[in-house]
């Protein structure tokens, strides 16, 4: 039986301290460009001094990790182990991924990297399953195609709390922003495949939720309903700096989707909030690969 080692990113909410639990997972630190210094995701950069941060306008941006930092983790891991699962945050929203598959072909098979298409709470699932994979004593490759084959098996949709961060980065016009936080629109964004996309308008928080419950169950009764039906698909929560607010909200979803687990509320990545900024609830659904 192969040793198999599973690499991924901070995008995947799974902390450095989670990770050394977890036994054989590994998390790449993101780095964050915040006025003009680096900082690292869990290393020097916490949620709360990120959300301070934010608060007091500084200027932040995302980057995509060093690949001298990854190929020197690459290189530890595999005295140790003789194959990397090595699954980043979606290709449709970074070049980290594309990057670390160019630079696998170097190590002679011995690192595969996942073109997963997932971020946040549905990328912490994959992790989950490859772990679970291995266990079961699926070779490296058979892992990545298994987890690319159902890599588009899962939903996010968010809540925006504010129009602020949209407009900031260009997703919404200034006079867009103007009007909608006038009216008091909060936006509900949906992400497919990576992608972030508008979903719906709604006019206050208790309209979002009951509009991205029904989004969920929409795609659990038209999507996934035969995963649903063998009992492969699970609920999670997500939020940014909100956490009670988002507690709420998951005894809301068990309430109206009794029949399903959910199985974690946790922080959206970092990466995800330097868009949204604070206040954002989110609901997603996936495959468990049994």
């Amino acid at each position: 039986m192969s040793k198999i080692a599973v690499v991924t990113d901070s995008n995947a909410g799974i902390t450095q301290a989670e990770a050394k639990e977890m036994k054989d997972v590994y998390v790449v630190p993101m780095p964050f460009m915040i006025d003009g210094e680096e900082y690292f995701e869990d290393i020097n950069l916490t949620q709360e001094q990120f959300y301070q941060k934010l608060t007091e306008d500084a200027e932040i941006s995302t980057s995509q990790p060093s690949i001298g930092y990854i190929t020197d983790l690459w290189e530890k891991l595999l005295k140790e182990y003789d194959y990397i699962v090595h699954i980043p945050m979606s290709s449709a929203l970074s070049m980290s991924c594309e990057t670390a598959q160019n630079f696998a072909k170097d190590y002679n098979g011995k690192v595969v990297v996942v073109d997963n298409k997932r971020i946040s709470v549905t990328l912490k699932r994959s992790v989950y399953d490859a772990l679970n994979l291995a266990k079961q004593d699926k070779s490296a490759d058979e892992i990545k195609e298994i987890l690319e084959e159902t890599s588009l098996d899962s939903s996010i949709y968010v809540m925006v709390d504010t129009l602020k961060y949209l407009k900031k980065g260009g997703r919404i016009t200034p006079t867009a922003a103007a009007i909608g936080t006038l009216l008091k629109i909060k936006p509900v964004l949906q992400i497919q495949g990576g992608k972030l996309d508008s979903y719906a308008k709604v006019l206050n928080d208790k309209v979002a939720r009951i509009k991205m419950i029904e989004a969920i169950k929409k795609d659990l009764k038209e999507r996934f309903s035969d995963l649903r039906e063998k009992g492969e698909i699970d609920l999670m929560v997500a939020y940014t700096n909100c956490r009670e607010k988002a507690e709420d909200f998951a005894m809301q979803i068990r309430k109206e989707i009794p029949d399903l687990n959910l199985t974690y509320v946790n922080p959206l990545s970092l990466s995800v909030a330097c868009h949204i900024g604070s206040g954002a609830l989110a609901v997603a659904c996936t495959r468990v690969i049994k």
